[in-house]
Formats: structure tokens, sequence, C-alpha cells
């Protein structure tokens, strides 16, 4: 068995073209991330998987591993897929997001440790607790209903649960927030990319629909860490500014 974590990177971006190589505090954006997720202990390797050669240079540059991929490639999904080239049905892939440097390595870990443990779960991804009544009702905002063994019963962009009686508290720990990384079983990924989209999927605009489509079970874990992510020139400048201050 091998546990590799992969970090999806393109170039393009609507918001912020050019954002992996964004220099925040010193190093891009892509470096930051590397660095970051290659401290989460249960990892054999870290792999970027990118389309750009200028990304390539700049994970190369600052020690890390990289891997060109088709521009073509529909989804961050079919890219990691793509990366890993050969990978046994018992093998661990890591899909971790390329615009997080602040990531929890510990996160990863624990998702890893999901799989490893419970051979029920045919992936696994994280949630925290939704804090506010306007990220409940935001369409941007993933929410997902669990069931007793923290496990997906399904995610939506609309909010879930629906209190019929308006009686429920926001804080009462029933609401979460999906953050966008995924572990995945080497087998389940191969039937997975070799799925054609559901409607429920091209519906809501979630990848993670398909998996549950398909009868897989996704375990889910807690963590309060709300994740920092680098949309827009204006997240690279506060990110940067936390990062300078830790070193």
């Amino acid at each position: 068995m091998r546990v590799l974590g992969i970090i999806p990177s393109r170039f393009g971006s609507s918001r912020f073209p050019g954002k992996p190589l964004a220099m925040l505090a010193g190093k891009p954006l892509v470096a930051w991330v590397v660095e970051a997720v290659k401290k989460a202990t249960s990892l054999d390797d870290v792999l970027v998987a990118t389309d750009d050669e200028r990304i390539v240079k700049a994970v190369e540059d600052y020690g890390g591993k990289a891997v060109m991929t088709p521009s073509e490639l529909p989804s961050g999904t079919d890219r990691i897929a793509c990366a890993a080239g050969e990978f046994a049905d018992d093998d661990i892939l890591v899909n971790i997001q390329g615009d997080e440097p602040l990531i929890d390595p510990k996160l990863i870990d624990e998702l890893v440790a999901k799989l490893k443990n419970d051979s029920r779960w045919s992936m696994a991804t994280a949630v925290t607790p939704i804090k506010s009544s306007a990220d409940f009702a935001a369409k941007s905002v993933v929410k997902v209903v669990l069931d007793r063994d923290d496990g997906a019963l399904y995610f939506s962009r609309a909010p879930i649960p629906c209190d019929r009686d308006n009686e429920s508290d926001i804080n009462s720990g029933l609401y979460v927030r999906h953050l966008g990384i995924y572990a995945y079983r080497g087998e389940f990924l191969r039937r997975y990319i070799a799925e054609k989209p559901c409607q429920l999927e091209m519906t809501e605009k979630l990848e993670q629909l398909r998996a549950l489509w398909m009868g897989a079970k996704i375990a889910v874990v807690r963590t309060n860490d709300e994740g920092v992510g680098v949309d827009t020139p204006e997240d690279a400048e506060r990110v940067a500014a936390i990062l300078a201050s830790r070193a």
C-alpha cells in the first residue's frame, strides 16, 4: 500500500490568473502548499499535478515533485488519478487543494487513518461547523448531512438539514460545511473517474454527489479549522501576512 498526497494546480483561474505562482512571503503559493503537505506523517510521497511547465519549475525549484497532466482533464479528481499513474486497489490517494498553504497536516493524517482503519469507507473528506446563518443560507457554502457514524448522507448548496419549525440553534453541531479535501481508495478512484457525471452532480455542481450516487460510503472527519484559501489577490496578501508572521 502506498499513500500519495496529490495537489492539483492549474495556471488558469478566472478570478486570479497565475495564482499558483503568486509570491507569498518570498515563495510561490504552490511551494507553500507542498511544504505544508509534506508535514503529514502518513504520506509516502507528495506530487503536484499541473498542466503548466512554469508550475513544474516552481515546484522543483523548492525541492518538490511535479507531474505534467493534460489541460483538458475535466476535474481535479481526474488530474490526481492521471498524476498518480499506475496505482493499486489498496493505495490511498489524497486530493489536496492547491490554494490552501495553511492546511493542517494533521487533517490529512486523519483522513488517511479513516481509510486505513475501516474498510467500509470508499473515500473520506472533512467538515467544519457552520458559524453563521448567512453561511448556512449561502449557495457557495456546501452543507453536509451526516449519519450516526459521521458518514455523509448528502451534500448540498441548499441549507440542509431543513429546520421546519425554525427552532434549531446554528451552533448545535448539527450544521456543518464541507471542506474540499478528499482521500480515495485506489480501487474506488478508478471506478469513480470511469463513471459519467450523474444528474445530481450536474445540478448541484458537486463532484462528490457522483460517489454517493454510485453507492459509495464517504467517511467524514470533523475539524474546527475552516482553512484559509487563496482565491483572490486580496486573499494572497492576507495569507502572506500570516505566513510571514510564522517565519
